[in-house]
């Protein structure tokens, strides 16, 4: 065999060689390369709220109460015609518990037929119910029909007012004072949009039997036919619900509220330019709402969370957890990443009574805090015997 076949093959081995050690070192380094180079995709941000042409929004999850996206949402400003949510509110509960009949003819006052800005027209001649003024209040936005409930209600404007503000602070809306219930200017009449979208969804929870009243497109009284003022109920078939305002001052503003599956949202939208912008800017909040988050049931009701050590006890144990479903509105698809934290009471000392707090759940979600809720008793644990109380003490003072 001659030399130059010999130093062919033998650079040809050395190539062979080098090639087989290249790909050695590349097997090497994706296998030594970082695990989320071969993960699956890491989850997306949750973008920020949209842009809101407002002074001030909110937009909240109806069954957690849970804060989506928010502006100004403290800052007090006029309610406008959003006023007669409050005014609704506490017509419903006259009407529950029997102070009124929806059939009640209501007499019509000089100050009720003369009130200023949107009205539906009812007269002195012709008698009115409070169910039609319920429909004129709402559907129409009829300031004379406010006024005409809040002196069938509590006897006078004025009173009816101080009873507002008495159940705006029963429902902790903290920045809210009424003045009249029609929402016309005033001073010291002022909300905001948090506690605007508390009494919204007070609305929704405590008068279920009432709320399909915000969804009516139109109503006719005396003759005269008044479109709802709020235009998604015609663009967004999720929307049903709930009201309207208009001052110079307020602005334009919008309470929406819209279900989509089993996902109920409340959107508080105040101080818009127009018209058409508190309608837009509104869907721009139920949407990103819809969209970008879910609801997830971390733990059924009465489902234990932990069972904890009890002192003194007829029982070592008590389990621990909730008397109702824990349902947390989290970014979608994010709910394998929460993760919980039980504290409890410590020392926990019998008795203790069912539905007794007896911890604080911490929840995080990707490292930070997400929210606290608290934890109960399932059970009830009695007091032991003198025998287990007297050895429980003394092993509390060695602890």
């Amino acid at each position: 065999m001659s030399m130059h076949m010999l130093l062919n093959r033998s650079s040809r081995g050395a190539a062979e060689r080098c090639l087989c050690m290249l790909a050695t070192l590349l097997l090497a380094a994706l296998l030594l390369a970082p695990v989320a180079a071969s993960a699956q995709p890491g989850a997306l941000p949750v973008p920020v709220p949209p842009a809101i042409n407002a002074r001030a929004y909110v937009l909240i999850d109806f069954a957690t109460g849970q804060v989506l996206a928010s502006q100004a949402a403290d800052d007090r400003f006029e309610p406008a015609s959003l006023t007669k949510l409050m005014t609704a509110y506490l017509t419903f509960n006259a009407i529950r518990q029997k102070r009124l009949m929806p059939s009640l003819v209501v007499p019509v006052s000089d100050r009720a037929r003369k009130a200023e800005g949107s009205r539906m027209f009812i007269e002195q001649r012709i008698p009115v119910t409070v169910e039609e003024l319920m429909r004129g209040m709402i559907i129409q936005s009829g300031n004379d029909a406010s006024i005409a409930l809040a002196e069938a209600v509590a006897g006078g404007e004025d009173a009816f007012a101080d009873a507002m503000t008495r159940e705006a602070q029963r429902l902790g809306m903290k920045n809210t004072a009424f003045r009249n219930s029609t929402g016309l200017p005033d001073a010291k009449h002022f909300s905001t949009a948090s506690d605007l979208a508390r009494l919204a969804s007070a609305i929704i929870r405590d008068f279920p039997e009432f709320y399909s009243l915000y969804s009516q497109r139109d109503y006719t009284y005396n003759k005269i036919k008044q479109a709802n003022r709020n235009r998604l109920l015609w663009l967004d078939p999720s929307v049903d619900g709930m009201k309207t305002g208009f001052t110079e001052a307020a602005g334009f503003c919008l309470v929406t509220s819209a279900k989509r599956g089993e996902r109920r949202l409340v959107a508080v939208v105040l101080g818009a330019p127009s018209e058409s912008a508190r309608i837009s800017e509104s869907q721009k909040l139920i949407n990103y709402g819809f969209q970008f988050f879910d609801n997830f049931r971390l733990y059924a009701a009465r489902q234990p969370v932990a069972s904890l050590a009890v002192w003194k006890g007829s029982s070592r144990t008590v389990d621990a957890g909730f008397e109702s479903d824990l349902v947390v509105t989290l970014p979608a698809g994010s709910g394998a990443r929460v993760k919980a934290d039980l504290e409890s009471v410590q020392p926990l000392v019998a008795p203790i009574a069912a539905g007794q707090r007896v911890g604080t759940l911490k929840l995080a979600l990707d490292g930070r805090p997400l929210a606290e809720y608290p934890v109960v008793a399932l059970q009830e644990v009695q007091t032991a015997n003198i025998f287990r109380r007297t050895w429980d003490s003394l092993r509390l003072m060695l602890k």
